[in-house]
């Protein structure tokens, strides 16, 4: 993983994720996701950092930026890294930027790391914050090729009620619903209790890429089929948005893209 330290002029970004502003500690994502739709900004960086997956960028001057910083409304972490990937367990920026944020101000964090767990002292100190994990069925030959280097749903999982635990507000973002991969049934079963709502994502395939689409197409090509078919993948939204709405469980957004 090759580590770019860089000097950021700004560490509040205007959004239009649902949120008023987004941090992000880091640019990249050792996770190496194949369907992350932040690899577009990869266009936009030196052609010499390599594949995205395989570099990050880290704002080493983030926790100065943040100090004394006011801002009004949302604050959501993150939206192009994630801010409790590996490289965070050494150099602690996101831990050192919420240290210095401004306690009063409504923040939202979302993660696939259970790395997340480190900080839940300083969380405590949050007037209004919430914590979500990134849930979906991937395993075996799905999460080889789809999250290779994230940890298992299950240790998320276990994350999210250890945070309930705790008296932090916590959500599930189920990402991403493809046909075949995802059981939803299975995901509310296990999580309905541990959380305080969920959101739930289809994916967009035109943003996933197109590796993710060859992968797709020559490992799971049911999946693909009903995807790449407009008519077909409609029909799975309506009957999986069907199932969410029946699921007697509290539902911030349901994102069809």
């Amino acid at each position: 993983m090759k580590i770019i330290e860089i000097k950021a002029k700004e560490i509040f970004t205007k959004t239009k994720l649902g949120a008023d502003w987004v941090v992000n500690p880091y640019a990249g994502c050792a996770h190496q996701c194949l369907y992350c739709y932040a690899k577009f900004i990869a266009k936009w960086k030196p052609v010499e950092y390599g594949k995205w997956g395989s570099w990050v960028e880290a704002k080493i001057n983030g926790p100065e930026l943040v100090k004394a910083k006011k801002v009004k409304g949302e604050v959501f972490m993150s939206s192009i890294c994630d801010a409790y990937q590996p490289v965070e367990k050494e150099l602690r920026l996101t831990r050192r930027i919420l240290e210095n944020m401004d306690k009063n101000v409504k923040l939202s964090i979302l993660t696939k790391s259970d790395l997340v767990l480190r900080d839940i002292d300083i969380f405590k100190q949050f007037k209004n914050i919430e914590v979500g994990l990134t849930i979906n069925s991937f395993t075996n030959k799905a999460k080889e090729f789809f999250e290779p280097a994230a940890i298992a749903v299950e240790k998320r999982i276990i994350a999210l009620q250890k945070l309930k635990e705790q008296g932090i507000s916590v959500y599930a973002f189920v990402s991403p619903i493809i046909p075949g991969l995802i059981h939803l049934s299975d995901i509310i079963n296990k999580t309905k209790n541990l959380v305080n709502y969920y959101w739930f994502e289809f994916l967009n395939l035109r943003g996933a890429g197109k590796e993710f689409v060859e992968v797709l197409q020559k490992e799971f090509p049911e999946s693909y089929k009903i995807v790449s078919n407009a008519t077909l993948y409609q029909e799975f939204i309506e009957r999986t948005t069907n199932l969410i709405n029946s699921s007697h469980i509290k539902i911030r957004g349901i994102v069809k893209h």
